[in-house]
């Protein structure tokens, strides 16, 4: 039965899976089957439905009964999701199962033939703590029903998801995540500006968010300590190492992107953006500096997967502060709004450097946040 778990307990070092056993690549046979007939090496899952082999066989198959069974089980939510689940997306706080059923109904409605196609779990944390899952999802449809955005366009989408959350007992309890709404209402046709002018005119549940639901965004399954510091190893840690190159990309001089990035580094983020190499990302990164001159980041939480030999898979959530000052073809005529920016990354790293990066964050709710300074402005 479901129950109130509180507070998302932090991960610990010896929480982090040390090799590929367990693995989104190894369960869908490095994506040639969707749902395989051998979900894989068992884990304790203790209080989860008995046929689930692991953590990546959980998340995989929820999401597809869910979602894309005949018909879709979206009432089976209420069997994964805790009542008082807490689900911090791109508009700000939703909280409980029946809020989800509800907005699952309303884009499975919108999409008929929609399909949520996995592309990477990143995990840690076990059955006791929790197990923290940083999903990666391609959601594919025609929007062929209304939606909050209005009526149906006809047009088909593709578009990036992450979903980081916590689960213990068969039930997600914290979740943050992102998916890429710019991108979606890109992909209908629609003005963006025209759109965040409107729902910062008529918001949608849970926006804006207050300074406690951001705060409590921030340090949800934060440690106290970051685990660079309060459990130091040698060699290559890949705390340290996404604490530290976050911390010089968008508050330093970006020096270490030439070091740390793979040369043939491939993105792919927010808003349709997709890039490859060290001058396109440095390009992207003082786009939104430029925007906001007094940018702050902080990485919020770090969990990660791999070895030296096989290389590493990281997930990084981060937040960020900044006043919105600057003139950009992007963002527009600064407004001088305090802004709140957050997003989840993904890495793929192997020797030392960041070969592929996958990254979101909630740009829709940004130009949100700018819209109604200039609202407020005139």
């Amino acid at each position: 039965m479901s129950r109130n778990y509180g507070t998302a307990r932090p991960l610990a070092r010896r929480h982090m899976p040390t090799g590929y056993d367990v693995s989104f690549k190894e369960y869908s046979k490095n994506r040639t089957v969707r749902i395989p007939t051998d979900f894989g090496p068992t884990q304790d899952l203790q209080g989860f439905e008995s046929e689930y082999a692991n953590i990546v066989d959980y998340i995989v198959r929820i999401t597809h009964r869910i979602w894309e069974s005949d018909p879709p089980q979206v009432e089976y939510i209420s069997a994964c999701y805790a009542p008082t689940s807490l689900i911090y997306d791109d508009y700000g706080l939703q909280t409980g199962n029946k809020k989800i059923i509800a907005d699952t109904h309303h884009t499975t409605g919108a999409f008929p033939d929609i399909v949520l196609d996995a592309e990477e779990i990143i995990w840690a944390g076990d059955d006791e703590v929790g197990f923290h899952t940083s999903h990666l999802t391609r959601i594919m449809g025609t929007n062929t029903g209304s939606s909050r955005y209005g009526p149906a366009t006809g047009k088909k989408v593709d578009v990036m998801v992450i979903a980081n959350c916590v689960a213990l007992e068969n039930d997600i309890f914290l979740e943050h995540v992102l998916y890429n709404t710019s991108a979606m209402l890109q992909q209908f046709g629609i003005d963006l500006w025209e759109e965040a002018d409107r729902l910062a005119a008529d918001p949608p549940p849970g926006w804006p968010r207050n300074q406690q639901t951001w705060d409590d965004l921030r340090r949800s399954a934060a440690p106290a300590r970051a685990l660079y510091v309060a459990e130091p190893v040698e060699g290559f840690d890949p705390d340290a190492f996404a604490r530290r190159l976050h911390d010089n990309i968008w508050n330093g001089d970006m020096s270490m992107v030439d070091a740390d990035y793979a040369p043939d580094l491939t993105f792919e983020g927010t808003t349709e953006r997709k890039f490859s190499g060290h001058a396109a990302y440095k390009t992207y990164v003082d786009s939104l500096r430029h925007a906001f001159p007094d940018l702050s980041l902080q990485v919020d939480e770090v969990y990660w997967m791999g070895d030296d030999d096989e290389g590493w898979l990281i997930s990084t959530r981060w937040s960020a502060e900044g006043t919105h000052e600057g003139d950009t073809d992007m963002y527009r005529s600064a407004t001088g709004a305090n802004c709140q920016i957050w997003g989840i990354t993904q890495w793929r790293v192997r020797g030392g450097q960041v070969e592929q990066e996958w990254q979101l964050f909630n740009e829709l709710d940004l130009m949100m946040q700018i819209a109604k300074a200039r609202q407020d402005l005139t």
